[in-house]
């Protein structure tokens, strides 16, 4: 069973997906003259500007739920293995595919405020509605769907229960199987209260726990504030082979880089259209530019923060790709890739405090924990997408029951089993969702063209896609309707 799955990640996670997913994120930024910084300021203020409804939520609680996502186990799991495989300049990887990445969220989530629905009060949307609608091949809509719903609810959960599991452990000796029946007690208060009281969960959530780690990795950072330059150009000289010890892994680097950042930032993966499809807004582009910001704050900031803190203390070690457990260097003895460097690392800078392993633990149960919830509502979209009356209902019903079981099973796998299934579930999607975005971009790039003409006329951008000759969008076609009417 172990050598399948390692021989499909080796294929789903071949040169084509690295470097194709680097070509994708560059080819879009080129033809949205790099959106994802010309529109910078626009990316911030439509955070705040987006009103809930009853059918909808607010751009900021959209964004909430798509960081709850985004912002998980790959910000500290993820990035001690990327350095633990790739080297530091790993690292330099990740940021990369998030800046030109930005550019892919932007299309995706823009597709999905193109092409969302409103079902039963609600609206839905996503990679499988854009695709049907976009494209007009339900087959290949229904394989996404398919996919999206086998890795958000089976194979991706294990991996953040199993990071939570593992942090409580080190930290407070609790047995697995207790940290696994609290996650499902708490996760499915939570899921039973649907996509509104995942909305306010995360509002209030994220944020805090975004800014309680941040707070900390500035604490070490300021500690250490002289080692910074140093550990900057580490970063880089690793990253283009370079530095004299990690210089022979310039390929693992950036292929580590490259596939934990995807992981992390979910760039062009088809998460964060789910997300974006169910915010409020006037025009399309404004949850755009609103998700695209969010993958920014995902890599260039949370996992920053955790790479400097474990680069700076010396906390990690970094080990050929080759299943023989040769070291390239080696700071930490007897500790796995994963929360351990990052809890040592902390650790290391406040030594005698003693809180490493407690503050590493509580941080990746708020970020794990709100990365499961937000793959309920995705799997629940796609549920909703493939049935319809009653099988609905059932469906629902029954993934709420396979996301409760995957995630307390998670926190009794072994952790390498965890990870290679969830590559497996990102690989697929990534896979699905990249080629259908190249094949519809068109319609977010006049939706683009639209957004930026209405600025300059000093309007609020109001989307309209008969004026822009795009097809199938017919809850806009309602929603300007319902506009002249008032």
């Amino acid at each position: 069973m172990e050598n399948f799955i390692g021989t499909l990640n080796s294929f789903l996670w071949g040169p084509w997906m690295i470097y194709g997913c680097l070509a994708v994120g560059l080819l879009f930024s080129i033809l949205t003259r790099f959106v994802q910084v010309r529109l910078f300021k626009d990316m911030v203020l439509q955070i705040f500007k987006g009103k809930k409804s009853d059918a909808g939520v607010s751009s900021f609680q959209a964004l909430a739920i798509a960081l709850s996502g985004r912002v998980g186990t790959g910000n500290i799991a993820g990035t001690a293995t990327a350095i633990a495989f790739g080297g530091p300049g790993a690292v330099f990887w990740m940021w990369a595919i998030a800046f030109i990445g930005a550019s892919s969220a932007f299309i995706e989530s823009t597709l999905a405020q193109i092409y969302k629905v409103k079902d039963e009060g609600q609206y839905r949307g996503g990679p499988a509605y854009y695709i049907e609608k976009g494209i007009g091949v339900k087959w290949y809509a229904v394989l996404f769907a398919l996919a999206a719903l086998l890795a958000m609810s089976v194979l991706m959960p294990g991996i953040q229960s199993n990071s939570i599991a593992i942090g409580m452990e080190n930290a407070f000796g609790l047995e697995r199987w207790i940290t696994g029946a609290a996650i499902v007690v708490i996760l499915g208060v939570i899921i039973l209260g649907g996509v509104k009281r995942i909305a306010n969960v995360a509002q209030l959530v994220v944020p805090f726990m975004a800014i309680a780690y941040m707070i900390m990795a500035v604490i070490i950072i300021g500690m250490n504030i002289t080692e910074l330059p140093g550990a900057i150009k580490l970063i880089f000289s690793s990253a283009f082979g370079f530095d004299s010890t990690f210089g022979g892994m310039i390929g693992a680097a950036i292929a580590w880089g490259v596939k934990r950042g995807i992981y992390s930032n979910e760039a062009g993966q088809g998460t964060g259209p789910h997300a974006a499809a169910a915010a409020e807004v006037s025009h399309p582009v404004k949850q755009g530019l609103v998700q695209a910001f969010s993958v920014y704050i995902d890599t260039l900031l949370v996992c920053s923060a955790t790479a400097f803190m474990i680069i700076f203390t010396g906390m990690y070690n970094v080990q050929l790709d080759s299943g023989k457990g040769d070291f390239v260097y080696e700071g930490l003895s007897g500790v796995e890739a994963g929360p351990g460097y990052t809890q040592a690392a902390i650790d290391s800078a406040l030594p005698g405090v003693g809180i490493g392993a407690g503050f590493v633990a509580i941080a990746l149960f708020f970020f794990a924990f709100t990365t499961i919830m937000a793959y309920y509502y995705m799997a629940e979209t796609n549920v909703v997408y493939l049935l319809r009356g009653n099988a609905k209902r059932v469906g629902i019903f029954v993934l709420k029951i396979v996301i409760l079981i995957t995630a307390y099973l998670g926190t009794v796998r072994e952790a390498g089993l965890a990870w290679a299934l969830g590559d497996v579930g990102l690989g697929l999607m990534v896979w699905l969702n990249l080629i259908a975005i190249l094949i519809i971009a068109k319609p977010a790039l006049l939706a683009l063209k639209d957004y930026e003409a209405q600025k300059k006329e000093g309007k609020d951008p109001v989307f309209d896609p008969r004026k822009l000759g795009i097809k199938n969008a017919d809850f806009w076609i309602d929603y300007n309707d319902n506009l002249k009417k008032k």
